[in-house]
């Protein structure tokens, strides 16, 4: 099995030079294997370090250097992008993943599932950072279905066809597994070392909270309505039209009986305006319905996924 760990880098300069002995340490057992390592756009000496530890070990190591700061999940998809391994192992690089937990998240891989998640249950930061990110994961796991203890844990590993058929953007990196389970895969979580920093900063405050709420939105929208976008826009539009109607023939009701007039209350336009706008809601689900067919079609996408064939000599043509 070829295994190919992708690990972005942003000013970490310190720490490269011991994440490359911890993660050679662990890889000495296995024959085939590449260490990936994305630089984006460290404004210490990164560069320079990762630039060293490539001439030292040309057969494993592989650097790629981004123009500039594109941000976490950028540099994800940059390496996994140029990944070869079969398996794809992401670890951070600021020393507070264990290199010494692979082995054991491959071996999950090798009882047939197709991504294994870190969960930092011992987690060394400090409690401003541990509170918001376990609220967090509640959050995720109960709208997006996927009972995870720790999204924002970078140390998991994939099957190659899991992740490289997923499009990362924005800061979705952490909801690769929810964007994996649409398309089938099999989850596990298992507990990993976490260590304090030792080098360097956190990258990441309490402002990521706002990204992460409208990134989920994201998510939640692909994962359940992207093949049937009518049913979110056209739901809600219908349950508003309902509405609208409902307190139109109430008043129409009450023009007939008690000779109440119709214009001259305040309900009869937030009726018209909840009609309508119920009404441009379903529009939107068909336009969106138009768009999901031109999306799959225009690329000859399947809505499936097909994790094995069984005597057939390949596969049926489109």
């Amino acid at each position: 099995m070829y295994l190919s760990i992708v690990s972005p880098v942003y000013n970490e300069h310190d720490n490269i030079p011991l994440l490359y002995q911890e993660v050679s340490a662990v890889m000495k057992d296995f024959s085939e294997w590449e260490f990936i390592l994305v630089d984006d756009g460290s404004s210490d000496n990164s560069m320079e370090e990762l630039m060293k530890i490539a001439e030292k070990d040309p057969k494993h190591v592989k650097v790629i250097a981004l123009r500039r700061n594109f941000g976490q999940t950028a540099a994800i998809a940059a390496g996994v992008d140029h990944a070869s391994g079969e398996v794809i192992v992401l670890i951070d690089a600021d020393l507070q993943n264990d290199p010494a937990d692979i082995p054991m998240m491959l071996e999950k891989i090798d009882e047939g599932y197709d991504l294994v998640s870190g969960w930092r249950k011992k987690r060394q930061d400090t409690l401003s950072r541990r509170l918001p990110s376990t609220i967090a994961n509640k959050i995720i796991s109960r709208v997006t279905g996927v009972d995870l203890h720790d999204y924002g844990c970078t140390l998991k590993a994939y099957r190659r066809e899991v992740i490289t058929g997923i499009r990362l953007y924005g800061e979705m990196h952490r909801f690769i597994p929810a964007l994996a389970n649409t398309v089938g895969a099999r989850i596990c979580e298992v507990d990993v070392n976490h260590h304090p920093r030792r080098f360097g900063k956190p990258k990441y405050g309490l402002e990521r909270t706002a990204k992460v709420i409208l990134d989920l939105f994201t998510v939640k929208f692909l994962s359940s309505y992207a093949n049937k976008p009518i049913y979110m826009f056209g739901g809600s539009g219908l349950m508003l039209s309902t509405v609208g109607f409902l307190i139109l023939l109430f008043l129409a009701i009450r023009r007939i009986f008690w000779k109440i007039s119709v214009v001259a209350s305040p309900w009869f336009n937030v009726g018209i305006m909840i009609f309508i706008l119920g009404f441009v809601l379903i529009m939107m689900g068909l336009l969106a319905e138009l768009l999901t067919r031109a999306y799959y079609e225009s690329q000859n996408k399947k809505t499936y996924t097909i994790r094995s064939l069984t005597n057939f000599d390949e596969e049926p043509a489109s």
